[in-house]
């Protein structure tokens, strides 16, 4: 794991027990993915603006198939928003930083 201006990068050993606990944005990602680029610095002002509120981190599909087949992500860039280890809500496509702050609180 590794922390990048507040957006945490997990893999599928560390994701369970990052979600385990409160509430979570994983983003679901590749390098090669045009719009998960535009996504990232959304990603980085949602963790400044929630600050501990929040755990905001992304997890490279390329790199961890498991757990983006666990939960059947087919696109990208997908978000879930998980709150104590469960989905709470799911999002495909580029999302702006009001539709993710609002989703939270």
């Amino acid at each position: 794991m590794s922390n990048t201006n507040g957006v945490l990068n997990i893999n599928d050993d560390s994701f369970d027990k990052v979600i385990s606990e409160g509430t979570t944005i994983v983003d679901f990602w590749a390098p090669w993915c045009m719009p998960c680029r535009l996504q990232g610095p959304i990603l980085e002002n949602v963790s400044k603006k929630m600050g501990d509120k929040v755990k905001v981190c992304k997890l490279n599909v390329d790199d961890n198939m498991r757990t983006a087949q666990k939960y059947e992500i087919v696109s990208i860039p997908s978000l879930l928003i998980l709150k104590d280890g469960q989905v709470d809500k799911k999002f495909v496509g580029v999302q702006d930083e009001d539709t993710l702050i609002n989703s939270i609180v």
